[in-house]
């Protein structure tokens, strides 16, 4: 099968969550023998085009000129997208146009009217659900894309119960035209053979307990709760070090939000890391806390989860349905400092729950988010797709000329290929 991905982020260029979900689900795509091209944003020394673990890679600029805005920007991206999409579905026929997220809408849509190709969406967040609400014309904007996209889209694909039941309301979409495939981790991407002293003591001063944040810089990822909480802590364990992996717009009010507590000594904000970095501060870390306010799905709690590092979360979102409160990890009320507080005490003061929740962490990991089963789940929904016959009828629409890939690899080995 021939898959055209679209994103505006892949690594190394990674800005949130959505750059590791498409690289993987990319790369385990491919060992289950499908075809992959996936158009990206182009970055300064990064190749125009490579091929990384089996998957084509081509890389845009958006046109030339300075955007006004944020939004001129996405337009000039999405018009380059396009127009490398048209070059390349011009040299090979792709069965389905996947699209992730609303900053490659548009060129999902124009590919998919252009070559009559099947267009997939999955939504990783909404505008609305990330404010609770549409509260100004940039946010009205960016929901009308959205639904835009999903109106489009031939299937919605979102990674929880949670956000399903949200885009549902959101853009009222029929229930099955949205089906759900949670991420998936790779457990040894984030695991180290040993953890590294030196790296430590970059950090965090000897004796230290550290309690390790990663994430976007954003409201919605609940940093300002676990400064608050961070005081109450300090009651009860003195030596304890914050440590906040990461950039975004609500930084400097975090910086601000420290001082004025009086904790800037105590927090250490760390700015951008490598993978090598976050691998050995997970493994450093003593507690990984992540006190989300909303959280479609919450891919870094199978991160630290994958690493074997306890986890603590808000009580929000896609938390739910991977945290198991008291089993593999800890979740509190979100917005609630004082409750965070409590439980970060309760386990720097056991150490060997901490170290039960974690090896529960680590199987329930290895036996439910596989990235080889995830993969295998979204190739069924695309053969859904392709061998409709729905799909069949809106492709006669031009002569009968753009029979897809799989079935004409179907009709010579028709044994690898089953209309589901």
């Amino acid at each position: 099968m021939r898959i055209l991905m679209l994103t505006w982020e892949y690594p190394p260029r990674v800005v949130g969550g959505i750059a590791h979900v498409v690289s993987e689900l990319s790369r385990a795509l491919v060992q289950e023998g499908c075809e992959i091209d996936v158009i990206t944003t182009l970055e300064e020394n990064l190749p125009e085009s490579e091929v990384r673990d089996g998957v084509n890679i081509h890389r845009v600029a958006p046109y030339h000129g300075r955007p006004l805005n944020f939004f001129a920007w996405v337009h000039q991206l999405n018009l380059a997208m396009l127009e490398k999409g048209v070059c390349l579905c011009r040299g090979k026929r792709y069965d389905l146009v996947h699209a992730h997220d609303w900053l490659v809408a548009y060129a999902g849509r124009g590919l998919k009217h252009s070559f009559q190709i099947p267009l997939v969406a999955s939504v990783h967040a909404t505008e609305f659900g990330r404010n609770n609400g549409l509260h100004n014309d940039e946010q009205r904007y960016i929901g009308e894309v959205e639904w835009l996209l999903t109106y489009e889209a031939w299937r919605v694909i979102c990674n929880s119960r949670y956000m399903r039941e949200e885009i549902e309301g959101v853009f009222n979409l029929p229930p099955d035209k949205i089906s759900i495939i949670p991420n998936g981790i790779r457990p040894e991407a984030f695991q180290v053979a040993a953890p590294d002293p030196a790296m430590r003591q970059r950090f965090a001063g000897p004796g230290e307990k550290i309690l390790f944040f990663i994430g976007r810089l954003v409201r919605e990822k609940g940093v300002q709760v676990l400064l608050g909480a961070l005081p109450q802590i300090r009651e009860r364990f003195p030596d304890v070090r914050v440590i906040i992996a990461g950039q975004g717009p609500y930084g400097e009010e975090l910086h601000r939000l420290s001082v004025h507590l009086g904790l800037d000594r105590q927090v250490t904000f760390a700015g951008y890391i490598d993978e090598e970095t976050r691998n050995q501060l997970y493994a450093q870390a003593d507690l990984a806390i992540f006190p989300s306010l909303y959280e479609p799905f919450g891919l870094v709690a199978l991160e630290a989860m994958a690493a074997g590092t306890p986890v603590v979360v808000g009580d929000s979102g896609g938390f739910a349905e991977t945290v198991e409160h008291g089993v593999n990890g800890v979740r509190v009320p979100a917005e609630n400092s004082s409750a965070l507080a409590e439980q970060v005490c309760t386990l720097l003061g056991d150490p060997e729950l901490g170290r039960r929740l974690a090896r529960r962490a680590l199987q329930d990991v290895s036996d439910n988010y596989s990235w080889a089963s995830i993969a295998r789940r979204y190739e069924e929904i695309y053969q859904q797709i392709v061998f409709s016959p729905e799909a069949g009828r809106w492709r006669k629409g031009d002569g009968g000329a753009a029979t897809s890939s799989i079935q004409q690899r179907a009709e010579a080995a028709p044994s690898r290929y089953t209309t589901l």
